[in-house]
């Protein structure tokens, strides 16, 4: 099964060198892994190293630097429009906020289409249509990206915190120390030589 590691992107595709052609939905378009099926047979392992989309138009290059050309799929979406821009903003950051897809474009938001997100646009004041459509939402790294980069971020954090922790601990133990050592150097600089005036006066009295 050929080996697709690099995807070519839309404008740098030529075509005398696509064979085939494949259509794929968001999610299969967000795949870094996995086995596909062009539409004229060809078959396809998909294996790239990094979270990536797939858009429309691009293609997947094979080992022979053949190309299996990508078409985003139809898909059962929601086209969400306001009046009042102002709702469309606020949906939309609902939406983000618990890591909901959504296409924006400059007049309407696209979003998945099932009862709870269509009546959560409702419920700020939207307007909700079905229709059949690519689906493209705003880059999914989002949801992908965040958990990988979360917990490379933990780990980072964690290891940081406990290095600088360890490190402050460290260091203020030893200007505590060095305060406190210089603190008493002070005092007694202070008082010694005051004592010595004194004692030196006392020496002078007898």
């Amino acid at each position: 099964m050929p080996r697709v590691t690099t995807i070519v992107r839309k404008p740098a595709v030529k075509a005398d060198r696509v064979v085939d052609t494949i259509t794929l939905d968001h999610a299969a378009r967000n795949r870094r892994h996995g086995a596909l099926k062009g539409e004229g047979g060809t078959e396809i392992h998909l294996d790239l190293d990094m979270e990536t989309t797939i858009n429309d138009g691009d293609a997947l290059r094979l080992e022979d630097g053949q190309l299996v050309q990508v078409r985003a799929a139809v898909e059962s979406l929601l086209e969400v429009k306001a009046e009042n821009p102002l709702r469309l903003m606020r949906l939309a950051w609902h939406l983000g906020s618990n890591h909901g897809l959504v296409e924006v474009t400059g007049d309407a938001l696209y979003i998945e289409n099932n009862p709870a997100l269509a009546e959560l646009a409702r419920g700020q004041g939207c307007t909700v249509t079905p229709v059949e459509r690519p689906f493209k939402p705003e880059r999914s790294t989002h949801v992908c990206d965040h958990d990988h980069g979360h917990h490379g971020h933990a780990h980072g954090h964690d290891h940081s915190h406990a290095h600088s922790h360890d490190h402050g601990h460290s260091h203020g133990h030893d200007h505590a120390h060095e305060q406190k050592h210089d603190h008493h150097d002070h005092a007694h600089h202070e008082h010694g030589p005051g004592c010595g005036c004194g004692h030196h006066g006392h020496k002078h009295d007898h």
